[in-house]
């Protein structure tokens, strides 16, 4: 890749950066302005489902550059519509359900109402109270399932929240699939039917982009909550290190990054969601001195500009967007007017991406 070692050869516009992040936000506000209602395309799910809890993680984030009323009431009342609670209860232990509690518990943090939390506590404790750790047996669910833990644990200052979640992270990390990270590659296979021998058809393993987006932003999520001081502290910092030198070698010319990370003739084309993932983790990593401005910069910079100039239509719908799946060829076709199953999880990630490039140009 022929990016430049200088800081700034590919500029963000600061300004532009905010109204971008704001069009798209307001396009799905207004089209979903019932906040209760699903965003699907031909499948019927209640809207506290990850793809609108993604959703959530993104608003909650630009509510803190952006306090507007309409945001938090948009929030809170998505919460109170569901009872602060998850699709199949308290009691579920599957980690697309339980990804809304993050975004009660920083509604929590706003206005500490205990009905907020009290559901996301029985669904925790549950879960550091039984003997299970193999619940994330997807890639996926590491970004659903682990920072409600860190959100949670630092919010009540008590660590076995950090130890469970460390035991879940492992598990995933080690274990299941004989272990779906491949510390060789600095990625991760989605789950473990895709653990070797399975292959791209270009014999290179499978590195689904916005999987391993999702376990580099859960890694982000993590590290900004928890002390520098918890014990596995620095081994999420390696972690996060590691994937990031991986992820740079897989960058597109055009800025993007493919659906397949390491066979780029496999469903190859510009896609958004493991683009903003890894845009929102690289810059992240600079604005809090993990990563080098020098460096990592024109990496953020190009990818940025590419998703604000060739994927966001003048009403803010935003294309490239996969849809939902597990893997470069599920929810295909990806273009620029191709309509997604669900479009909130994508608006999500281009959120968490914009509104750390924005925080990432206050700090220049």
């Amino acid at each position: 890749m022929n990016f430049s070692p200088v800081w700034g050869q590919e500029l963000i516009d600061h300004e532009q950066t905010l109204k971008e992040i704001i069009k798209v936000n307001d396009y799905f506000m207004e089209k979903y302005s019932d906040c209760k209602a699903p965003s699907n395309v031909g499948r019927e799910r209640p809207s506290n489902i990850w793809t609108r809890g993604v959703y959530y993680e993104g608003l909650m984030a630009l509510y803190s550059i952006l306090p507007q009323e309409k945001i938090y009431d948009y929030a809170y009342q998505w919460s109170e519509f569901h009872n602060w609670g998850y699709r199949n209860g308290a009691s579920t232990r599957n980690a697309d359900n339980y990804c809304a509690g993050q975004t009660y518990i920083d509604l929590y943090r706003l206005s500490k109402e205990p009905k907020q939390i009290r559901k996301v506590k029985a669904n925790l404790d549950m879960l550091v109270n039984t003997p299970q750790n193999d619940d994330w047996t997807w890639i996926d669910a590491i970004q659903m399932g682990m920072p409600v833990f860190a959100k949670y644990g630092v919010t009540m200052n008590d660590t076995k929240y950090f130890d469970k979640m460390w035991d879940m992270y492992a598990c995933s990390r080690n274990d299941i699939g004989g272990g779906l990270y491949n510390k060789e590659d600095g990625l991760w296979w989605r789950d473990a039917d895709f653990v070797p021998p399975y292959k791209e058809p270009n014999g290179e393993d499978c590195y689904w982009s916005r999987g391993n987006g999702w376990v580099y932003a859960a890694l982000v999520r993590v590290l900004s909550e928890i002390p520098k001081d918890e014990k596995h502290y620095k081994d999420y910092v390696n972690d996060f290190m590691s994937m990031t030198k991986a992820l740079v070698k897989c960058q597109r010319k055009d800025g993007f990054w493919n659906a397949s990370l390491h066979d780029p003739k496999n469903y190859g084309g510009k896609e958004v969601t493991g683009t903003s993932l890894f845009v929102y983790g690289m810059a992240w990593g600079i604005n809090n001195g993990f990563l080098s401005k020098e460096k990592y910069m024109p990496v953020v910079a190009k990818a940025w500009n590419a998703v604000v100039k060739d994927a966001i239509h003048e009403n803010g719908f935003l294309g490239y967007v996969q849809g939902t799946g597990k893997e470069p060829k599920d929810g295909q076709p990806v273009t620029y007017d191709s309509m997604p199953d669900f479009e909130d999880y994508g608006i999500g990630c281009f959120l968490l991406g914009g509104v750390e490039v924005y925080k990432l140009q206050e700090s220049k």
